[in-house]
């Protein structure tokens, strides 16, 4: 399992399957190899939905951003 937390809050979002994690590292971009963080916004969420992410995670995600216009949110290995 994976936890994710707000990288800005450090709120813990919940935890996530390797698959999942995999699913984020497929779509988003990594800044270098050893890259744990992410920032999603809106339009990336919706991009996500139509390259069939888990429902699951999507919604990890949404509950995360709130009203924001986007998140950053960091994993580790639990």
């Amino acid at each position: 399992m994976i936890a994710l937390r707000d990288k800005d809050t450090g709120a813990d979002l919940g935890s996530i399957s390797e698959e999942q994690l995999q699913f984020l590292v497929d779509q988003l971009e990594e800044e270098y190899a050893e890259d744990r963080d992410y920032y999603i916004n809106r339009t990336m969420l919706d991009v996500m939905r139509q390259h069939d992410a888990d429902p699951g995670l999507v919604d990890l995600i949404s509950k995360a951003m709130g009203d924001r216009d986007g998140v950053e949110i960091v994993w580790s290995p639990i």
